[in-house]
Protein backbone atom coordinates (compact mmCIF):
# COMPACT_ATOMS: atom_id res chain seq x y z
CA UNK A 1 0.00 0.00 0.00
CA UNK A 2 1.49 3.44 -1.17
CA UNK A 3 2.38 5.73 1.76
CA UNK A 4 0.81 9.45 1.85
CA UNK A 5 2.93 11.95 1.59
CA UNK A 6 3.24 15.10 3.27
CA UNK A 7 3.64 18.83 3.14
CA UNK A 8 4.17 21.02 6.08
CA UNK A 9 2.51 24.97 6.34
CA UNK A 10 2.51 27.37 9.16
CA UNK A 11 -1.15 27.32 8.86
CA UNK A 12 -3.55 25.11 7.16
CA UNK A 13 -6.85 26.38 6.15
CA UNK A 14 -9.86 23.83 5.56
CA UNK A 15 -12.19 25.58 3.39
CA UNK A 16 -12.08 27.96 0.88
CA UNK A 17 -14.98 29.98 1.51
CA UNK A 18 -15.12 33.61 2.71
CA UNK A 19 -14.09 32.54 6.33
CA UNK A 20 -11.22 30.53 5.04
CA UNK A 21 -9.95 32.77 2.36
CA UNK A 22 -10.22 36.10 4.85
CA UNK A 23 -8.15 34.39 7.14
CA UNK A 24 -5.77 33.22 4.58
CA UNK A 25 -5.33 36.84 2.99
CA UNK A 26 -5.02 38.65 6.32
CA UNK A 27 -2.35 36.11 7.47
CA UNK A 28 -0.54 36.81 4.08
CA UNK A 29 -1.02 40.80 4.77
CA UNK A 30 0.40 40.47 8.29
CA UNK A 31 3.26 38.81 7.06
CA UNK A 32 4.34 41.03 4.52
CA UNK A 33 3.80 43.86 6.74
CA UNK A 34 6.18 42.37 9.71
CA UNK A 35 8.22 41.11 7.32
CA UNK A 36 7.84 37.75 8.22
CA UNK A 37 7.63 34.44 6.27
CA UNK A 38 4.48 32.59 6.93
CA UNK A 39 3.60 29.76 4.65
CA UNK A 40 -0.56 29.24 4.17
CA UNK A 41 -2.58 26.71 1.95
CA UNK A 42 -6.24 26.71 1.29
CA UNK A 43 -7.48 23.05 0.81
CA UNK A 44 -10.95 22.86 -1.34
CA UNK A 45 -13.32 20.13 -1.72
CA UNK A 46 -14.94 21.50 -4.53
CA UNK A 47 -13.48 21.55 -7.88
CA UNK A 48 -12.68 24.84 -7.93
CA UNK A 49 -12.76 27.64 -5.35
CA UNK A 50 -16.82 29.02 -5.36
CA UNK A 51 -18.48 25.90 -6.92
CA UNK A 52 -19.77 24.58 -3.72
CA UNK A 53 -20.35 28.25 -2.48
CA UNK A 54 -24.08 28.54 -2.08
CA UNK A 55 -26.09 31.85 -0.50
CA UNK A 56 -29.33 34.16 -0.89
CA UNK A 57 -27.17 36.51 -0.44
CA UNK A 58 -26.98 40.26 0.54
CA UNK A 59 -23.61 40.94 1.54
CA UNK A 60 -22.54 43.73 4.32
CA UNK A 61 -19.13 45.09 3.16
CA UNK A 62 -18.31 46.07 6.78
CA UNK A 63 -15.58 43.20 7.10
CA UNK A 64 -14.75 43.21 3.50
CA UNK A 65 -13.72 46.62 3.98
CA UNK A 66 -11.83 45.81 7.09
CA UNK A 67 -9.72 42.66 4.97
CA UNK A 68 -9.13 44.45 1.75
CA UNK A 69 -9.85 48.55 1.99
CA UNK A 70 -9.91 48.87 -1.28
CA UNK A 71 -11.86 46.11 -2.89
CA UNK A 72 -13.74 48.54 -5.11
CA UNK A 73 -10.46 49.22 -6.82
CA UNK A 74 -9.28 45.66 -6.77
CA UNK A 75 -12.61 44.68 -8.91
CA UNK A 76 -14.67 42.62 -6.34
CA UNK A 77 -17.78 41.33 -7.64
CA UNK A 78 -20.89 43.86 -5.70
CA UNK A 79 -22.01 45.53 -8.24
CA UNK A 80 -25.70 45.66 -7.20
CA UNK A 81 -25.89 47.88 -4.30
CA UNK A 82 -29.69 47.27 -2.11
CA UNK A 83 -32.03 50.20 -3.51
CA UNK A 84 -35.16 48.72 -1.67
CA UNK A 85 -36.36 46.57 0.84
CA UNK A 86 -39.81 44.97 1.16
CA UNK A 87 -41.03 42.69 3.65
CA UNK A 88 -44.15 40.29 2.90
CA UNK A 89 -46.38 38.57 5.18
CA UNK A 90 -48.10 35.72 2.58
CA UNK A 91 -51.52 33.97 3.39
CA UNK A 92 -52.50 31.27 1.05
CA UNK A 93 -53.42 33.59 -1.06
CA UNK A 94 -53.00 37.24 0.14
CA UNK A 95 -50.19 39.41 0.96
CA UNK A 96 -49.74 42.02 3.44
CA UNK A 97 -46.94 44.73 3.39
CA UNK A 98 -44.70 46.06 6.16
CA UNK A 99 -44.29 49.65 6.34
CA UNK A 100 -40.80 50.56 5.79
CA UNK A 101 -40.68 52.59 9.40
CA UNK A 102 -41.91 49.44 11.20
CA UNK A 103 -38.96 47.10 9.64
CA UNK A 104 -36.77 46.77 12.81
CA UNK A 105 -32.89 47.51 11.68
CA UNK A 106 -32.15 43.61 10.63
CA UNK A 107 -34.41 44.08 7.99
CA UNK A 108 -32.85 46.91 6.66
CA UNK A 109 -30.17 46.85 4.13
CA UNK A 110 -28.97 50.19 3.05
CA UNK A 111 -25.30 50.27 2.22
CA UNK A 112 -25.50 46.55 1.44
CA UNK A 113 -24.75 44.73 -2.02
CA UNK A 114 -26.96 41.98 -3.72
CA UNK A 115 -24.21 39.45 -4.93
CA UNK A 116 -23.44 36.00 -6.18
CA UNK A 117 -21.17 34.96 -3.74
CA UNK A 118 -19.66 31.91 -5.17
CA UNK A 119 -18.34 34.77 -7.41
CA UNK A 120 -16.83 36.94 -4.40
CA UNK A 121 -15.46 33.95 -2.87
CA UNK A 122 -13.80 33.40 -6.41
CA UNK A 123 -12.30 37.03 -6.42
CA UNK A 124 -10.91 36.83 -2.84
CA UNK A 125 -8.96 32.95 -4.01
CA UNK A 126 -7.47 35.55 -6.58
CA UNK A 127 -6.21 38.10 -4.00
CA UNK A 128 -5.31 35.23 -1.43
CA UNK A 129 -3.35 33.63 -4.27
CA UNK A 130 -1.52 36.96 -5.63
CA UNK A 131 -0.37 37.13 -1.28
CA UNK A 132 1.56 33.92 -2.17
CA UNK A 133 -1.21 31.56 -0.67
CA UNK A 134 -1.37 27.68 -2.25
CA UNK A 135 -4.82 26.63 -2.95
CA UNK A 136 -5.23 23.14 -3.59
CA UNK A 137 -8.98 22.77 -5.03
CA UNK A 138 -10.31 19.45 -5.76
CA UNK A 139 -8.81 18.12 -2.35
CA UNK A 140 -11.46 17.08 0.34
CA UNK A 141 -9.99 17.04 4.05
CA UNK A 142 -11.37 13.74 5.50
CA UNK A 143 -9.27 13.32 8.80
CA UNK A 144 -7.85 15.40 11.16
CA UNK A 145 -4.25 14.29 12.15
CA UNK A 146 -3.13 14.57 15.91
CA UNK A 147 0.07 14.49 17.59
CA UNK A 148 1.17 12.72 20.34
CA UNK A 149 0.31 15.00 22.87
CA UNK A 150 -3.83 14.90 21.26
CA UNK A 151 -3.62 18.57 19.74
CA UNK A 152 -4.08 18.93 15.95
CA UNK A 153 -1.48 18.86 13.66
CA UNK A 154 -2.92 18.79 10.59
CA UNK A 155 -5.07 17.10 8.32
CA UNK A 156 -5.34 14.40 5.58
CA UNK A 157 -6.96 14.68 2.14
CA UNK A 158 -8.87 11.62 1.29
CA UNK A 159 -7.56 8.72 -1.21
CA UNK A 160 -8.88 8.56 -4.77
CA UNK A 161 -9.70 5.58 -7.16
CA UNK A 162 -10.88 3.85 -4.58
CA UNK A 163 -13.72 1.39 -5.81
CA UNK A 164 -17.12 0.82 -4.19
CA UNK A 165 -16.18 -2.30 -2.74
CA UNK A 166 -12.90 -0.78 -0.90
CA UNK A 167 -10.61 -2.03 -3.75
CA UNK A 168 -7.77 0.24 -5.32
CA UNK A 169 -8.78 0.65 -9.20
CA UNK A 170 -6.13 1.42 -11.63
CA UNK A 171 -6.35 5.45 -11.19
CA UNK A 172 -5.79 5.29 -7.16
CA UNK A 173 -3.44 7.66 -5.73
CA UNK A 174 -3.59 8.17 -2.04
CA UNK A 175 -4.17 11.05 0.22
CA UNK A 176 -1.91 13.36 1.27
CA UNK A 177 -1.12 14.58 4.67
CA UNK A 178 -1.04 18.30 5.45
CA UNK A 179 0.88 19.37 8.27
CA UNK A 180 0.84 22.83 10.40
CA UNK A 181 1.29 24.93 13.57
CA UNK A 182 -2.22 25.79 13.41
CA UNK A 183 -5.35 24.62 10.99
CA UNK A 184 -8.13 26.71 10.45
CA UNK A 185 -11.82 24.85 10.04
CA UNK A 186 -13.83 26.84 7.83
CA UNK A 187 -15.83 24.15 6.40
CA UNK A 188 -19.27 25.47 6.71
CA UNK A 189 -22.52 24.77 8.06
CA UNK A 190 -22.12 21.06 10.08
CA UNK A 191 -18.49 20.93 8.83
CA UNK A 192 -17.55 17.11 8.97
CA UNK A 193 -14.46 17.67 10.52
CA UNK A 194 -15.91 20.64 12.39
CA UNK A 195 -18.34 18.01 14.19
CA UNK A 196 -15.08 15.82 15.01
CA UNK A 197 -13.66 18.12 16.56
CA UNK A 198 -16.86 19.62 18.99
CA UNK A 199 -17.28 15.79 20.13
CA UNK A 200 -13.91 15.41 21.08
CA UNK A 201 -13.09 18.47 22.77
CA UNK A 202 -16.37 18.83 23.54
CA UNK A 203 -16.50 22.31 22.73
CA UNK A 204 -20.51 22.81 22.63
CA UNK A 205 -20.65 21.84 26.14
CA UNK A 206 -23.12 24.37 28.10
CA UNK A 207 -24.31 25.71 25.11
CA UNK A 208 -27.39 25.41 23.34
CA UNK A 209 -27.71 22.42 20.50
CA UNK A 210 -26.69 24.30 17.13
CA UNK A 211 -30.16 25.41 15.27
CA UNK A 212 -30.14 24.45 11.27
CA UNK A 213 -31.65 25.30 8.36
CA UNK A 214 -32.20 23.98 5.18
CA UNK A 215 -32.09 27.18 2.50
CA UNK A 216 -33.10 25.66 -1.20
CA UNK A 217 -32.46 28.42 -4.13
CA UNK A 218 -33.34 28.86 -7.86
CA UNK A 219 -31.28 31.71 -10.06
CA UNK A 220 -33.83 32.60 -12.45
CA UNK A 221 -33.67 34.70 -15.49
CA UNK A 222 -36.44 37.11 -16.00
CA UNK A 223 -38.75 38.92 -18.58
CA UNK A 224 -36.57 42.48 -18.02
CA UNK A 225 -40.63 43.88 -17.35
CA UNK A 226 -39.84 42.50 -14.20
CA UNK A 227 -36.06 43.27 -13.19
CA UNK A 228 -35.90 45.76 -10.64
CA UNK A 229 -32.16 45.62 -9.65
CA UNK A 230 -31.40 46.44 -6.22
CA UNK A 231 -34.51 44.69 -4.30
CA UNK A 232 -34.32 42.84 -1.56
CA UNK A 233 -37.80 41.25 -0.44
CA UNK A 234 -38.66 38.68 2.22
CA UNK A 235 -41.60 36.90 3.01
CA UNK A 236 -42.97 35.15 6.01
CA UNK A 237 -46.25 32.87 6.03
CA UNK A 238 -47.64 30.75 3.77
CA UNK A 239 -46.45 28.26 2.48
CA UNK A 240 -45.05 27.20 6.22
CA UNK A 241 -47.49 26.73 8.77
CA UNK A 242 -47.39 28.84 12.20
CA UNK A 243 -45.47 26.29 14.09
CA UNK A 244 -42.49 25.98 11.13
CA UNK A 245 -39.54 28.42 11.36
CA UNK A 246 -38.55 29.40 7.87
CA UNK A 247 -39.09 32.73 5.62
CA UNK A 248 -38.25 33.38 1.71
CA UNK A 249 -35.98 35.43 0.13
CA UNK A 250 -35.76 36.96 -3.52
CA UNK A 251 -33.16 39.39 -4.82
CA UNK A 252 -33.13 41.17 -7.56
CA UNK A 253 -29.31 41.22 -9.47
CA UNK A 254 -28.30 42.99 -12.89
CA UNK A 255 -28.78 41.54 -16.07
CA UNK A 256 -32.42 40.49 -15.69
CA UNK A 257 -31.35 38.01 -12.92
CA UNK A 258 -33.53 37.06 -9.58
CA UNK A 259 -32.24 34.65 -7.24
CA UNK A 260 -35.11 33.42 -4.83
CA UNK A 261 -34.68 30.61 -2.02
CA UNK A 262 -37.11 29.39 1.04
CA UNK A 263 -35.00 29.00 4.16
CA UNK A 264 -37.01 26.10 6.36
CA UNK A 265 -35.53 25.65 9.58
CA UNK A 266 -34.77 21.56 10.41
CA UNK A 267 -36.36 21.51 14.11
CA UNK A 268 -39.98 21.01 12.05
CA UNK A 269 -41.78 18.38 13.59
CA UNK A 270 -43.83 16.89 10.76
CA UNK A 271 -42.14 14.06 9.28
CA UNK A 272 -44.52 14.53 6.12
CA UNK A 273 -43.19 18.26 5.28
CA UNK A 274 -40.92 18.74 2.39
CA UNK A 275 -38.89 21.27 2.46
CA UNK A 276 -38.30 21.12 -1.80
CA UNK A 277 -42.02 20.83 -2.67
CA UNK A 278 -42.73 23.72 0.16
CA UNK A 279 -39.82 25.95 -2.05
CA UNK A 280 -41.98 25.26 -5.37
CA UNK A 281 -45.51 25.85 -3.86
CA UNK A 282 -43.78 28.90 -2.68
CA UNK A 283 -43.43 30.41 -5.75
CA UNK A 284 -46.85 29.71 -7.18
CA UNK A 285 -48.32 32.62 -4.80
CA UNK A 286 -49.89 35.43 -6.30
CA UNK A 287 -47.61 37.98 -5.31
CA UNK A 288 -44.59 35.88 -6.12
CA UNK A 289 -45.11 33.98 -9.83
CA UNK A 290 -45.59 36.92 -11.71
CA UNK A 291 -41.89 37.31 -11.17
CA UNK A 292 -40.92 34.52 -12.78
CA UNK A 293 -43.89 33.89 -15.49
CA UNK A 294 -42.18 33.98 -18.73
CA UNK A 295 -38.08 33.52 -17.24
CA UNK A 296 -35.92 31.10 -17.19
CA UNK A 297 -34.55 28.86 -14.41
CA UNK A 298 -31.40 28.68 -15.08
CA UNK A 299 -29.62 26.97 -11.46
CA UNK A 300 -30.82 25.17 -8.47
CA UNK A 301 -28.81 24.07 -5.48
CA UNK A 302 -29.29 23.75 -1.56
CA UNK A 303 -27.31 24.29 1.78
CA UNK A 304 -28.01 23.30 5.72
CA UNK A 305 -27.65 27.22 7.49
CA UNK A 306 -26.86 27.43 11.09
CA UNK A 307 -29.42 29.60 12.94
CA UNK A 308 -28.49 29.14 16.65
CA UNK A 309 -26.51 32.57 16.81
CA UNK A 310 -24.62 33.66 19.65
CA UNK A 311 -26.18 30.89 22.20
CA UNK A 312 -25.24 28.35 20.00
CA UNK A 313 -21.57 29.18 19.59
CA UNK A 314 -19.41 26.11 20.45
CA UNK A 315 -15.54 26.77 21.74
CA UNK A 316 -14.05 28.49 19.00
CA UNK A 317 -10.22 27.26 20.15
CA UNK A 318 -8.56 24.19 20.73
CA UNK A 319 -5.08 22.72 20.80
CA UNK A 320 -3.36 23.22 17.40
CA UNK A 321 -6.46 24.85 15.52
CA UNK A 322 -9.61 27.17 15.89
CA UNK A 323 -13.29 26.95 13.84
CA UNK A 324 -14.61 29.79 11.23
CA UNK A 325 -17.32 30.75 9.68
CA UNK A 326 -20.52 29.01 9.75
CA UNK A 327 -17.97 25.77 10.64
CA UNK A 328 -18.71 27.61 14.32
CA UNK A 329 -22.08 29.12 13.17
CA UNK A 330 -21.56 32.98 12.82
CA UNK A 331 -24.21 33.69 10.43
CA UNK A 332 -26.59 36.35 11.96
CA UNK A 333 -29.98 34.88 11.06
CA UNK A 334 -31.72 37.56 12.21
CA UNK A 335 -30.58 39.77 9.63
CA UNK A 336 -30.28 36.52 6.93
CA UNK A 337 -26.47 36.93 6.80
CA UNK A 338 -23.43 35.40 7.52
CA UNK A 339 -20.61 36.15 4.66
CA UNK A 340 -19.44 39.29 6.66
CA UNK A 341 -19.45 37.29 9.67
CA UNK A 342 -17.56 34.61 7.93
CA UNK A 343 -14.65 37.13 6.66
CA UNK A 344 -14.30 39.27 10.34
CA UNK A 345 -14.33 35.32 12.16
CA UNK A 346 -11.31 34.43 9.29
CA UNK A 347 -9.80 37.80 10.03
CA UNK A 348 -9.75 37.58 13.60
CA UNK A 349 -8.33 33.71 14.21
CA UNK A 350 -5.50 34.62 11.47
CA UNK A 351 -4.12 37.97 13.33
CA UNK A 352 -4.54 34.82 16.96
CA UNK A 353 -2.56 32.73 14.81
CA UNK A 354 0.25 35.00 13.21
CA UNK A 355 0.78 36.00 16.57
CA UNK A 356 1.26 33.02 17.95
CA UNK A 357 4.21 31.78 15.15
CA UNK A 358 6.15 34.83 15.67
CA UNK A 359 5.91 34.21 19.12
CA UNK A 360 7.27 31.02 18.21
CA UNK A 361 3.99 28.99 19.88
CA UNK A 362 2.91 25.87 17.96
CA UNK A 363 -0.50 23.17 19.20
CA UNK A 364 -1.83 25.56 21.82
CA UNK A 365 -5.00 27.27 22.24
CA UNK A 366 -5.29 30.40 20.52
CA UNK A 367 -7.12 32.10 22.88
CA UNK A 368 -6.91 35.84 21.69
CA UNK A 369 -9.30 34.86 19.00
CA UNK A 370 -12.47 34.33 21.44
CA UNK A 371 -10.95 37.46 23.02
CA UNK A 372 -10.95 39.21 20.07
CA UNK A 373 -14.44 38.13 18.96
CA UNK A 374 -15.84 38.89 22.70
CA UNK A 375 -14.51 42.60 22.12
CA UNK A 376 -15.54 43.28 18.16
CA UNK A 377 -18.37 44.07 16.53
CA UNK A 378 -19.67 40.94 15.20
CA UNK A 379 -20.13 39.75 19.07
CA UNK A 380 -22.04 42.94 19.83
CA UNK A 381 -24.00 42.47 16.30
CA UNK A 382 -24.80 38.41 17.36
CA UNK A 383 -25.74 39.98 21.20
CA UNK A 384 -28.70 42.16 19.75
CA UNK A 385 -30.18 39.11 17.90
CA UNK A 386 -29.21 36.16 20.69
CA UNK A 387 -32.76 35.17 21.35
CA UNK A 388 -34.60 35.24 17.79
CA UNK A 389 -34.26 31.47 17.24
CA UNK A 390 -35.39 30.73 20.55
CA UNK A 391 -38.63 33.03 19.78
CA UNK A 392 -39.33 31.12 16.91
CA UNK A 393 -39.20 27.65 18.29
CA UNK A 394 -42.71 29.27 20.39
CA UNK A 395 -44.15 29.90 17.28
CA UNK A 396 -43.95 32.48 14.29
CA UNK A 397 -46.90 34.86 16.32
CA UNK A 398 -44.78 35.15 19.61
CA UNK A 399 -41.59 35.34 17.75
CA UNK A 400 -43.10 37.86 15.24
CA UNK A 401 -44.32 40.22 18.24
CA UNK A 402 -41.42 39.30 20.80
CA UNK A 403 -38.60 40.52 17.40
CA UNK A 404 -40.49 43.47 16.78
CA UNK A 405 -40.20 44.39 20.01
CA UNK A 406 -36.08 43.36 21.35
CA UNK A 407 -34.94 44.75 17.41
CA UNK A 408 -37.58 47.87 16.54
CA UNK A 409 -38.50 48.85 19.78
CA UNK A 410 -35.37 47.98 22.10
CA UNK A 411 -32.97 47.94 19.27
CA UNK A 412 -31.38 45.10 20.61
CA UNK A 413 -30.88 46.14 24.10
CA UNK A 414 -32.98 43.44 25.95
CA UNK A 415 -32.13 43.10 29.55
CA UNK A 416 -33.04 39.12 29.44
CA UNK A 417 -31.68 35.96 27.58
CA UNK A 418 -33.84 33.16 26.77
CA UNK A 419 -32.33 29.80 26.88
CA UNK A 420 -32.44 26.38 24.43
CA UNK A 421 -34.65 23.06 25.73
CA UNK A 422 -31.40 21.67 24.93
CA UNK A 423 -33.48 19.65 22.16
CA UNK A 424 -31.38 19.02 18.55
CA UNK A 425 -33.05 19.87 15.90
CA UNK A 426 -33.88 16.03 14.86
CA UNK A 427 -35.56 15.72 18.46
CA UNK A 428 -38.42 17.66 17.54
CA UNK A 429 -39.67 15.30 14.61
CA UNK A 430 -42.89 13.14 15.92
CA UNK A 431 -44.05 9.86 14.39
CA UNK A 432 -45.61 10.00 10.97
CA UNK A 433 -49.08 8.60 12.23
CA UNK A 434 -49.65 11.76 14.64
CA UNK A 435 -48.94 13.96 12.14
CA UNK A 436 -51.73 15.02 9.06
CA UNK A 437 -50.09 14.13 5.87
CA UNK A 438 -49.12 16.97 3.33
CA UNK A 439 -50.10 16.30 -0.36
CA UNK A 440 -48.11 18.48 -3.00
CA UNK A 441 -49.42 19.39 -6.61
CA UNK A 442 -47.20 18.15 -9.17
CA UNK A 443 -44.54 20.49 -10.88
CA UNK A 444 -45.96 22.20 -13.94
CA UNK A 445 -42.32 22.16 -15.49
CA UNK A 446 -42.44 26.04 -15.97
CA UNK A 447 -42.31 27.68 -12.46
CA UNK A 448 -42.12 24.43 -10.78
CA UNK A 449 -39.95 21.20 -10.89
CA UNK A 450 -39.34 17.85 -9.98
CA UNK A 451 -35.86 17.20 -7.42
CA UNK A 452 -33.81 15.40 -10.53
CA UNK A 453 -34.35 18.48 -12.76
CA UNK A 454 -33.46 20.18 -10.71
CA UNK A 455 -30.07 18.58 -9.59
CA UNK A 456 -29.41 18.44 -13.58
CA UNK A 457 -29.11 22.21 -13.56
CA UNK A 458 -27.06 22.30 -10.21
CA UNK A 459 -24.19 20.25 -12.34
CA UNK A 460 -24.10 18.03 -9.65
CA UNK A 461 -21.25 14.87 -10.89
CA UNK A 462 -19.69 12.00 -8.69
CA UNK A 463 -17.92 9.05 -9.93
CA UNK A 464 -20.27 6.00 -9.01
CA UNK A 465 -17.88 3.14 -8.57
CA UNK A 466 -16.47 4.75 -5.06
CA UNK A 467 -17.66 4.24 -1.52
CA UNK A 468 -21.20 5.79 -0.57
CA UNK A 469 -20.77 9.41 1.21
CA UNK A 470 -23.61 8.97 3.11
CA UNK A 471 -22.73 6.30 5.71
CA UNK A 472 -25.21 4.74 7.91
CA UNK A 473 -24.20 3.72 11.31
CA UNK A 474 -26.58 0.86 11.22
CA UNK A 475 -28.48 -0.26 7.83
CA UNK A 476 -31.58 -1.38 9.78
CA UNK A 477 -32.36 2.13 10.81
CA UNK A 478 -34.11 3.78 7.81
CA UNK A 479 -37.01 0.51 7.60
CA UNK A 480 -37.49 -0.66 11.31
CA UNK A 481 -37.46 3.25 12.72
CA UNK A 482 -37.36 5.89 10.21
CA UNK A 483 -40.14 4.46 7.29
CA UNK A 484 -41.51 2.56 10.44
CA UNK A 485 -42.18 5.31 12.85
CA UNK A 486 -41.86 8.20 11.18
CA UNK A 487 -42.86 7.51 7.10
CA UNK A 488 -39.26 7.72 5.98
CA UNK A 489 -38.52 11.49 6.24
CA UNK A 490 -35.27 11.40 4.32
CA UNK A 491 -37.20 10.95 1.16
CA UNK A 492 -38.88 13.80 1.83
CA UNK A 493 -35.59 16.07 3.59
CA UNK A 494 -33.36 15.30 1.01
CA UNK A 495 -33.89 18.50 -1.84
CA UNK A 496 -31.50 16.61 -4.19
CA UNK A 497 -33.71 12.75 -4.63
CA UNK A 498 -30.78 11.07 -2.88
CA UNK A 499 -32.89 8.95 -0.64
CA UNK A 500 -36.08 6.64 -1.96
CA UNK A 501 -37.43 3.54 -0.28
CA UNK A 502 -38.12 0.35 -2.86
CA UNK A 503 -38.59 -2.86 -2.50
CA UNK A 504 -36.14 -5.55 -2.79
CA UNK A 505 -36.82 -9.02 -4.61
CA UNK A 506 -38.49 -10.36 -2.06
CA UNK A 507 -41.13 -7.67 -1.65
CA UNK A 508 -39.18 -6.09 1.53
CA UNK A 509 -38.85 -2.58 1.70
CA UNK A 510 -35.38 -1.05 1.52
CA UNK A 511 -33.15 2.31 1.43
CA UNK A 512 -31.79 3.02 -1.66
CA UNK A 513 -29.07 5.57 -2.21
CA UNK A 514 -28.75 7.61 -4.68
CA UNK A 515 -25.49 8.92 -3.65
CA UNK A 516 -24.56 10.49 -7.29
CA UNK A 517 -27.53 12.62 -6.95
CA UNK A 518 -26.11 14.67 -3.57
CA UNK A 519 -25.88 18.18 -3.53
CA UNK A 520 -24.03 18.35 -0.48
CA UNK A 521 -26.54 20.58 1.43
CA UNK A 522 -25.95 18.24 4.70
CA UNK A 523 -29.45 18.21 5.78
CA UNK A 524 -29.47 14.22 5.89
CA UNK A 525 -26.55 14.49 8.57
CA UNK A 526 -28.44 17.07 10.74
CA UNK A 527 -32.13 15.88 10.63
CA UNK A 528 -32.12 11.93 10.27
CA UNK A 529 -34.24 10.89 13.62
CA UNK A 530 -31.69 8.70 15.05
CA UNK A 531 -28.32 10.32 13.84
CA UNK A 532 -27.90 7.03 12.18
CA UNK A 533 -27.14 9.12 8.55
CA UNK A 534 -23.36 10.36 8.49
CA UNK A 535 -22.00 12.83 6.04
CA UNK A 536 -18.43 12.43 4.64
CA UNK A 537 -16.58 14.05 2.04
CA UNK A 538 -16.54 11.90 -1.51
CA UNK A 539 -13.71 12.22 -3.95
CA UNK A 540 -12.55 15.56 -4.25
CA UNK A 541 -13.81 18.14 -6.83
CA UNK A 542 -17.39 16.09 -6.59
CA UNK A 543 -20.58 17.65 -5.93
CA UNK A 544 -22.12 20.44 -7.52
CA UNK A 545 -20.43 23.15 -9.90
CA UNK A 546 -22.70 26.50 -9.07
CA UNK A 547 -21.13 29.09 -10.94
CA UNK A 548 -21.48 31.84 -8.91
CA UNK A 549 -24.19 31.06 -7.49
Amino acid sequence: MAERESMEYDVVVVGGGPAGLASAIRLKQLAAEKNQEISVCVLEKGAEIGAHILSGAVMDPIALTELIPDWKEKGAPLNVPVTQDKFLFLSDKGARSTPDWLLPACFHNKGNYIVRLGEVAKWMGEQAEALGVDIFPGFAAVEVLYDENGAVRGVATGDMGVARDGTHTDHYQPGMELLARYTLFAEGARGQLGRQLTERFKLDDGRNPQAYGIGIKEMWEVDPAQARPGLVMHTAGWPLDADTYGGSFLYHLDNNIVVVGLIVGLDYANPWLSPFEEFQRYKTHPAIRGVFEGGKRIAYGARAITAGGLLSLPKLVFPGGALIGCDAGFLNASRIKGSHAAIKSGKMAAEAAFDAIVADRRADELSAYPQAFESSWLHEELNKARNFKQWFKKGRTVATVMTGIEQWLLKGKMPWTLRGNGKPDHAYLQPAAQCARIDYPKPDGKLTFDRLSSVFISNTNHEENQPIHLTLKNPDVPVEVNLAVYGGPEARYCPAGVYEFIKDDHGADKLQINAQNCVHCKTCDIKDPKQNIVWVAPQGGEGPVYNGM
